[in-house]
């Protein structure tokens, strides 16, 4: 399996730090996300990543030339940004030969990576994406998921006063190349994932829940929580 790391980000609410430091290479544990992310899913089941890069794009190249994963992962620059929806568009070459992976390397995370793409392989009939869900203490400020008996998605509630619930998006999906064919239909270079594809595929969504850690590393105060709660 492939996966897609959206490394893109200007990072601006987590300035000052971002003004030197890309935000996929903030550190926690005096470790860049980008590395957990890469030391996660590469041993895991994932055969290659494709990253795309924007803002301060040399320091994330030379981080990933460094990394014993180097010959693994293939940088993509966007001069202009395509989105979330718009970058797996751009690159269908690399994703279309069967279900791959999309995260976003600004969060930190810790999953089984196994068991995801089980769940993923063994998901409902008429299913076409599974999106991590995990329990936040924050539910207002994310996008909170109702399901089913079966986890499939039946509503989105994203970032609304008192939501239904605390089980959030946490924007790592597998999707499978009809969402590509999908987002080829929209006839737009610029889509957004979660405006412009969730709610197309809203029924056709199964979830798999992270048990472990995750947190997106957003502002200084999850960067402290993260610094206080993430134990390697």
């Amino acid at each position: 399996m492939r996966a897609l790391l959206l490394a893109a980000g200007l990072g601006t609410r987590l300035k000052p730090i971002t003004n030197t430091v890309p935000k996929c290479l903030v550190p926690v544990k005096g470790k860049p996300l980008l590395g957990y992310w890469l030391d996660l899913l590469l041993p895991s089941g994932v055969d290659e990543i494709l990253l795309n890069t924007h803002y301060l794009s040399e320091k994330v190249r030379q981080f990933v030339s460094d990394t014993q994963w180097r010959d693994r992962v293939t940088l993509v620059h966007e001069d202009t940004l395509f989105g979330t929806g718009g970058t797996i568009l751009k690159n269908r070459n690399f994703l279309s030969k069967g279900p791959f992976i999309v995260a976003h390397a600004d969060n930190l995370t810790r999953f089984n990576v196994k068991a995801f793409i089980d769940r993923h392989v063994l998901r409902p009939p008429s299913t076409f994406i599974t999106m991590m869900t995990f329990s936040t203490d924050d539910p207002g400020s994310c996008g909170i998921v109702e399901e089913n008996g079966s986890g499939i998605v039946t509503a989105f509630h994203e970032k609304v006063e008192n939501p239904p619930g605390n089980h959030a998006n946490a924007a790592v999906y597998i999707m499978e190349p009809e969402v590509i064919d999908y987002l080829a239909g929209l006839g737009s270079e610029v889509i957004d994932l979660s405006t412009e594809v969730i709610p197309h595929f809203m029924g056709r969504i199964c979830t798999f829940h992270n048990s472990g850690y995750h947190r997106d590393i957003g502002n200084p105060e999850s960067l402290r929580l993260a610094e206080l709660e993430f134990k390697p």
